[in-house]
């Protein structure tokens, strides 16, 4: 007879401080953009002083490229995975592509707003990275779109790709009157008609 061996209850993963920190800059950042936001403003949110705060950050743009950069190879690796999971079936990958891009956008708005209005004020690598991450993700959609939609081109593709995205990164500007899985299934229907009809 097996003995069994009681494994403890997890613990749920506490973020570090960097990170709380983080997301208190990006969302001062996105709702006052970032020119309108102190090292200072950041410190005082996040309840701690200013040599503390430089522990973690070096200043407003190295928190700028701690924010984007990441959410660029996440969306890159998500979107990957989407595609793998479902080989052989594009109309599949697609809709796991929308699925996954909407469950983002909704989960992240701020950090689509900071993206969409701060992005140029990163130092020119890490925007450059962004910029290279985002053409690749985008080239995941028009893979299974080429595939799905035989009377598109790649370029074509690409528009619907575009287009979807604003779309999907519409949240920072919804209000709450919609409740979330409404938001969700609207904004997915709305992009799978826009790439697939």
């Amino acid at each position: 007879m097996e003995q069994q061996v009681d494994t403890p209850p997890t613990k749920p993963v506490r973020r570090s401080r960097r990170e709380e920190i983080l997301e208190i800059a990006v969302g001062l950042f996105a709702a006052r953009g970032y020119h309108g936001v102190s090292m200072d403003d950041i410190g005082t949110a996040a309840g701690v002083t200013g040599p503390a705060l430089y522990h973690h950050f070096a200043g407003k743009k190295e928190m700028l490229v701690a924010a984007l950069v990441p959410v660029s190879e996440g969306l890159l690796a998500g979107g990957r995975a989407c595609v793998a999971e479902h080989h052989g079936d594009p109309r599949a990958a697609v809709e796991a592509l929308v699925d996954f891009h909407v469950e983002f956008a909704l989960a992240h708005p701020a950090v689509i707003a900071l993206h969409l209005h701060e992005l140029d004020r990163l130092p020119e690598e890490p925007r450059r990275e962004i910029r290279r991450l985002q053409r690749q993700y985008v080239e995941e959609w028009v893979q299974v779109l080429t595939s799905v939609r035989g009377d598109v081109t790649g370029g074509e593709a690409r528009v619907l790709a575009h287009a979807a995205f604003g779309l999907m990164n519409s949240t920072p500007f919804l209000g709450g009157e919609v409740e979330r899985q409404r938001r969700a299934t609207l904004l997915r229907a709305a992009a799978l008609a826009a790439l697939i009809g």
